[in-house]
């Protein structure tokens, strides 16, 4: 079996000794039409077999044996939680930021253009992870995923994080809905807007802002630098799917593990 590729940063491989981790794309799995080829999502319409085969072939890619993913039932909010164990997939707890200290633990959210977030204090021997788009990152995930982290013992300023691949400005047509609250969090988030082709609206820069809020707290992070809406081949895509009028859309997954 060749086993997915995914993307790495240099920025944690620099703790390559202590945690694995790997942003990995639409590709390398089993599953076929519009959920081809590494869909890891249980909320998609795709078989349960194969969503399974490729949860296992993310597991082997990260050097772990067939163990159950820590991936949470995401629902935009700003909960992270602890996880001693992977969960079967109807025992998901809602969160959308999950920590350990365990060795073993594959921590994963997943993706289709929100921001997934990896963390690593590695001296300190935890790591996190978290799923912020609009609403999680202006809602406060990334920092409730840090605030768990410390509760665990890590040190803010041992913390590395990485943000993977996300939809980019030019791919983020956001509207009044969305910029009126952004502006009303905070009046210099401005600078993260510039205007659309379309009157009432604006382009978001979410991997921006998530790295700015992530600099607010005091924890140095990196991003990968990759459009999820841009490059169909790599990437599954929410807003693509939504302006294909596609049925349905599959998930990757970005997930990191403390080795033993």
């Amino acid at each position: 079996m060749k086993l997915p590729a995914p993307i790495r940063s240099e920025w944690l491989l620099a703790d390559r000794d202590r945690c694995a981790h790997g942003f990995f794309t639409r590709n390398g799995g089993v599953s076929s039409g519009i959920y081809s080829s590494l869909n890891v999502g249980f909320g998609t319409g795709d078989d349960p077999s194969s969503i399974a085969a490729n949860r296992r072939r993310v597991a082997a890619a990260l050097g772990a044996g067939d163990v159950l993913l820590a991936t949470p039932h995401q629902t935009h909010s700003d909960r992270a939680i602890y996880a001693k164990e992977g969960w079967e997939p109807d025992a998901r707890p809602q969160a959308d930021g999950v920590v350990t200290d365990r060795p073993g633990v594959i921590l994963g959210v997943l993706t289709a253009d929100c921001g997934p977030v990896l963390f690593a204090d590695s001296r300190a021997g935890i790591i996190g992870a978290a799923h912020a788009g609009w609403r999680g990152a202006t809602g406060g995930i990334l920092e409730a995923t840090v605030a768990a982290m410390e509760k665990l013992g890590a040190k803010r300023d041992g913390i590395r994080a990485v943000l993977g691949p996300t939809i980019r400005q030019e791919s983020y047509e956001i509207g009044p809905e969305l910029e009126r609250p952004l502006l009303e969090l905070d009046g210099n988030n401005t600078r993260f807007l510039r205007p659309s082709t379309r009157e009432g609206h604006a382009m978001f820069d979410l991997p921006a802002y998530i790295l700015a809020r992530l600099a607010a707290i005091g924890v140095e992070a990196r991003e990968t630098g990759q459009c999820t809406y841009a490059n169909s081949a790599e990437f599954f895509s929410y807003r693509r799917m939504t302006h294909d009028r596609g049925a349905d859309y599959g998930r990757q997954i970005s997930a990191i593990m403390l080795k033993g």
